[in-house]
């Protein structure tokens, strides 16, 4: 699909600013998703769409074995890079498509995915290859922002990500997450929502965007209604956007 060639050449072009990211590198939300891993070291783990390679770095130590996926080469060879230069030794780098797993059936103790699956166009898909993937009693660790249930809302903030990132597909409301994963067969455990402030020059430099593009997307939120303004927490000097802020959930699911 097209998309995917749209994640790979944004992400192939990205790979070392999402190393350094400091959302992704450090985030209340990755301490969060690793405390909820139930590990023992003997588990063998599966990160889903690794990018910098964190969320697989965090899991190494606590875990038999590691396997970082990712879409785009670029960015496994940016993880096994940081990940390796970290000493953790225990962690093998596949690429592939979240979507289409090339792992057999009841694989893994652990599958995780953080901040990345609002860039697939076959969401049900993936979610019923993680399910695929885990072991009965396997654990779905989940990590993405998410759109507001309400309407205008959802649209608003659809809209500005995909301003932003042409490689963004959908950030999904926090219920239709809840629906999709009982649908597949999981029982969700645990259930936290962080808000998420976005520094908004840093944000738009780390997808490369153009000046016209970022005055475009300045424009498009400079015009947004004042319920939506509040409800972002736009803030704004001098006809800039300096930040705004959305929201991610981290959840825990159990395959039956």
């Amino acid at each position: 699909m097209d998309i995917k060639n749209d994640v790979k050449k944004q992400f192939g072009r990205s790979a070392a600013s999402y190393v350094t990211s400091e959302g992704h590198r450090k985030g209340g939300d990755l301490e969060t998703l690793i405390a909820l891993a139930d590990a023992n070291g003997t588990e063998l783990a599966l990160d889903i769409a690794t990018g910098g390679g964190h969320t697989a770095n965090a899991l190494a130590p606590l875990v038999e074995k590691v396997t970082a996926f990712d879409l785009t080469p670029e960015m496994l060879a940016a993880a096994e890079k940081f990940i390796k230069g970290n000493g953790h030794l225990n962690v093998e780098f596949v690429e592939g498509d979240a979507e289409n797993l090339p792992f057999s059936d009841q694989t893994f103790d652990i599958v995780s995915c953080r901040i990345a699956p609002h860039h697939f166009p076959n969401i049900t898909s993936f979610v019923s290859e993680v399910s695929r993937v885990l072991k009965t009693g396997g654990q779905f660790l989940l990590d993405d922002n998410v759109a507001p249930e309400n309407e205008e809302f959802d649209e608003f903030y659809n809209t500005v990500e995909k301003k932003r990132d042409y490689s963004h597909f959908r950030a999904w409301k926090k219920s239709q997450w809840l629906q999709m994963l009982e649908n597949e067969g999981f029982e969700i455990q645990e259930f936290y929502r962080f808000d998420k402030t976005f520094e908004f020059e840093s944000w738009c430099d780390r997808m490369h965007l153009s000046d016209s593009e970022k005055a475009e997307l300045t424009d498009y939120m400079l015009n947004a209604s004042s319920k939506i303004k509040q409800k972002f927490r736009i803030q704004i000097e001098n006809h800039t956007i300096i930040s705004f802020q959305g929201e991610a959930v981290v959840l825990k699911g159990t395959k039956l």
